[in-house]
């Protein structure tokens, strides 16, 4: 949430900055954003009355926004389970707190194939009992959960240089199905393998080099 509000006050800078002929660089840090604004505002005193209290609750923000997260990823590491769960390839810190805490306690669930329909990571069905739109999830449960998920998949199939037997299925299914279904499909299993490590006390295995 605070992280979207920053990048909203970001876009709007932005905007007002158009307005009166400056374009700032697509690619800006973060970090990088509050000085090239300034620099750029400094000699205009009508922009910096108008921008710099908008500059300044963007940089308050971004603040908090990375003081959280340093906290949030302290928290994961220093938690057994936590890091267990980032054993399994494209699972960063916020998605393994994020699932820990959205479940709570792994005896809620009794089969860990139910986890993904909770977090809305199974296709929407009509009342007749047909499946919707090839693609399409219910999006039921937690959002953040759901996103963080989808964002641990995205990371396994297209960024980890890790592969492992659920990856390989994974860029399978992304040949046949195309890559949104296919990062859907890992998320849910993803969810499914959290679930059963933290039920059973198990790491994550990579599965069979032949598979992989």
């Amino acid at each position: 949430m605070i992280q979207r509000k920053c990048i909203d006050l970001e876009n709007e800078i932005r905007g007002l900055l158009r307005i009166f002929g400056v374009v700032l660089p697509l690619r800006l840090s973060r970090g990088a954003f509050d000085a090239a604004v300034r620099e750029t505002i400094e000699t205009d005193p009508a922009l910096s009355h108008a921008l710099l209290p908008m500059l300044e609750a963007r940089t308050m923000l971004f603040e908090t926004f990375t003081e959280l997260d340093r906290r949030a990823k302290r928290a994961a590491r220093e938690d057994a389970i936590c890091r267990r769960f980032m054993t399994v390839p494209g699972v960063g810190e916020i998605t393994a707190l994020s699932f820990k805490a959205a479940v709570d306690d792994p005896a809620r669930f009794k089969s860990s194939r139910t986890v993904g329909a909770h977090f809305g990571l199974t296709p929407r069905r009509f009342q007749s009992g047909e499946t919707d739109n090839p693609g399409r999830i219910s999006h039921a449960g937690d959002a953040d959960v759901r996103a963080a998920l989808y964002a641990a998949a995205n990371a396994m199939l297209m960024r980890s240089i890790a592969w492992s037997s659920l990856k390989a299925w994974g860029v399978r299914l992304m040949k046949t199905k195309g890559r949104r279904r296919a990062i859907v499909a890992v998320a849910r299993k993803i969810a499914v393998v959290l679930h059963r490590m933290w039920a059973d006390g198990t790491d994550f295995r990579l599965g069979s080099e032949a598979a992989a």
